[in-house]
């Protein structure tokens, strides 16, 4: 009996000897994107042997955000979680987190914040550089193309449209050559309102876009966006724009061939891929040619992996490894050419261009192109504002009035720049 209960000791010594730490990933992505996030875990896991990451679904970027939030408030955060950028502003006001800089330093990692691209670097950076999260699934709204369309409406499927007066012309032989709609976009908010205004170097908001303070307010309602809206609006009145729903419903538009251009994430190329049975292009966002500057650069969307600042010491390191294990230039590589979001790393971007991946797909090198297409302004690194996850649905439900006739452009914009800075008086009131 007693060389049953040694036996036994032993085994459960040996066991805890080999026990691994698991720590959970909150994340929003789902199809082609979310197998990818499994694989890569799967990776991560079996490259060691003492922890092990738990991919969770949690249902879109807001759900998760909401999500974790709720989970942290009832002491059962996980110890990553997945949040897109215009939460970035919320995470950083919280004392909910534990920032990237004090993780990697307190578990020894050998890791250098210089080596992602500047321009995803300083967007989840403090001021003096020190980064409060790991850009992940960095991303900026680019132009897909039908080119099948294009040739059947007698139109150069190599040569897409550059400004947008030729592009709405291009957008009309496109209706007119049978098709249902000539174009249309997704996330309304992120691509019209906020790549377009960096895109053409005008302030989305003042103190540099709320980078520089809490104290900022809402200035997009200028006469270039108010164009830009009541052309939109117009053209939908006469079915060449096809509004198809708020964040990415609009993708079956595009991805059935109903219409022939569409603007969304460049992080949907791997969706794009697997779903559109035609062959299709990418193209930088126009822009309009009497606008002084333009075109600027585009601002990133995707999100960035949070740290909750709840968790045992032991899953932190765990999470400092997976952490250097995902910024590989060889993971990263993967996860671009996978999905279409961006490398954030510099070593990524030459290794997949080494490769020559970039001549046989040059659609994803606009993205990277077009986010650095010139030095990022005050008005085009992107934005920083609190509640801006508010601000969006106010901005959507505004637009949707104005396709709907309830409300001119120019009202309409004046409406989500008064109701939106409301929400920013909110969130200064809350944590200054």
């Amino acid at each position: 009996m007693k060389r049953v209960i040694l036996l036994m000791a032993i085994a459960l010594m040996a066991v805890g000897a080999y026990a691994q730490t698991t720590f959970e990933f909150w994340h929003a992505m789902t199809g082609h994107n979310g197998d990818m996030i499994t694989t890569i875990c799967d990776q991560f896991n079996a490259s060691q042997k003492d922890f092990k990451v738990v991919p969770v679904y949690k249902g879109g970027y807001v759900d998760t955000m909401n999500a974790g939030i709720a989970a942290y408030r009832a002491k059962q955060a996980p110890a990553i979680l997945q949040v897109y950028e215009v939460g970035t502003a919320t995470m950083m006001a919280s004392n909910a987190i534990k920032p990237v800089y004090k993780l990697m330093a307190e578990n020894n990692m050998k890791w250098d914040p210089n080596i992602y691209i500047p321009t995803i670097k300083s967007y989840y950076s403090t001021s003096d550089g020190r980064m409060l999260s790991m850009p992940f699934n960095s991303s900026t709204a680019v132009m897909y193309y039908n080119k099948d369309a294009f040739r059947k409406a007698g139109l150069d499927p190599e040569k897409p449209p550059v400004t947008w007066p030729e592009f709405f012309d291009v957008a009309k032989k496109l209706k007119a050559s049978g098709m249902e709609g000539g174009f249309t976009t997704a996330w309304i908010s992120w691509i019209q309102l906020e790549n377009f205004s960096a895109w053409h170097n005008l302030p989305f908001g003042t103190r540099s876009n709320g980078f520089d303070g809490l104290d900022t307010k809402l200035v997009f309602n200028n006469p270039v966006v108010i164009r830009h809206f009541q052309n939109l609006s117009d053209l939908s009145k006469t079915g060449v724009f096809i509004y198809g729903g708020r964040e990415g419903k609009a993708d079956p538009l595009f991805t059935s061939g109903r219409v022939g251009m569409y603007f969304q994430s460049i992080g949907s190329y791997g969706n794009m891929k697997a779903s559109c049975k035609f062959d299709f292009g990418v193209a930088r966002l126009p822009y309009y040619p009497d606008v002084p500057g333009a075109p600027q650069n585009s601002c990133i969307g995707g999100a960035s992996l949070w740290v909750f600042n709840t968790r045992p010491q032991a899953e932190y390191k765990g999470v400092a490894e997976f952490f250097n294990f995902i910024s590989q230039p060889q993971i990263q590589s993967l996860w671009h050419k996978e999905t279409g979001y961006l490398p954030v790393t510099n070593a990524a971007y030459e290794l997949t261009k080494s490769e020559g991946y970039y001549k046989k797909n040059p659609g994803l090198e606009v993205a990277i192109k077009q986010l650095t297409n010139k030095k990022p302004t005050a008005n085009s690194m992107g934005i920083r504002f609190g509640n801006m996850p508010i601000i969006r649905e106010i901005e959507d439900q505004v637009w949707e009035d104005i396709l709907a006739g309830k409300i001119s452009a120019k009202d309409g914009l004046d409406k989500m720049v008064s109701e939106g800075n409301k929400q920013l008086r909110a969130f200064e009131k809350l944590y200054k």
